[in-house]
């Protein structure tokens, strides 16, 4: 049996698996201020879309009572979704960054969701959450920052009540053929310069798009989503496999 490995990718670096997290705090704490705002300019504002999807295949119910947690989600936008699918619904979002925490909080008084949505801190890799306590369990753009992607997979498997939902939205390595040159020049070439421009440092971006380059490939990420103990795992490409939306039932 071979050893469990003790390093990771953080983008094309390897770092010491243990740290890997505060390489990543950093990066969020530095552009949590102007994340959204970037989604919107590095995606010309599809990753609404992509979310509007994920969202819809959760299946919120109208009116009957449902549990959600979000993770890594420390701004809100999917918990608002969430909630305003439901009229009975509410979220708890958990995001290890406090500055992610703090917009989101701030924009749930805004919206006046502060008794719908909660905001938690903790770790995707052990989450501060009773087991089968929700009934819906997303990550957008969040799991390829985790170090431990199978252990917090196997946290969501946990948390998530007999018959509750997972999905999880992510940038992907499988982009078709003759997209994928046009989209790794703009990832390289335009997205770092961008983030500059808008939040005053490239270094976080320029990790982001490194980082999309060495998650796993779809089918992999899938059967990793099995190993937790998943069924009817679905892989859906969008946007020409820019993004994937992986789901799976804790049955």
């Amino acid at each position: 049996m071979s050893a469990a490995p003790t390093d990771t990718d953080f983008g094309f670096r390897r770092v010491d698996l243990d740290a890997k997290q505060g390489l990543v705090d950093e990066v969020f704490h530095k552009v949590a201020g102007r994340y959204d705002l970037m989604n919107d300019l590095m995606s010309a504002g599809l990753h609404r879309v992509w979310k509007d999807v994920m969202v819809t295949r959760l299946g919120v119910p109208k009116q009957r009572p449902f549990r959600h947690l979000d993770v890594a989600g420390g701004t809100g936008d999917v918990a608002f979704k969430v909630v305003a699918a439901g009229s009975a619904a509410s979220a708890t979002v958990c995001d290890i960054n406090g500055e992610m925490l703090k917009v989101g909080r701030e924009r749930a008084g805004q919206r006046g969701l502060g008794e719908r949505v909660a905001f938690i801190q903790g770790n995707a890799e052990a989450l501060p959450c009773l087991a089968s306590s929700f009934d819906g369990y997303t990550i957008a753009f969040g799991i390829r920052n985790v170090p431990r992607i199978q252990q917090a997979l196997d946290e969501a498997f946990r948390v998530l009540r007999p018959g509750g939902r997972l999905l999880v939205l992510e940038f992907s390595p499988d982009v078709l053929p003759g997209l994928d040159r046009v989209y790794d020049a703009y990832s390289f070439n335009v997205i770092p310069p961008m983030g500059r421009m808008v939040t005053g440092d490239a270094e976080p971006y320029q990790y982001l798009v490194e980082s999309i380059r060495k998650f796993p490939r779809n089918e992999t990420f899938a059967g990793m989503v099995r190993k937790a103990g998943f069924s009817r795992v679905d892989i859906t490409p969008m946007t020409g496999g820019i993004v994937c939306l992986t789901g799976g039932w804790k049955l």
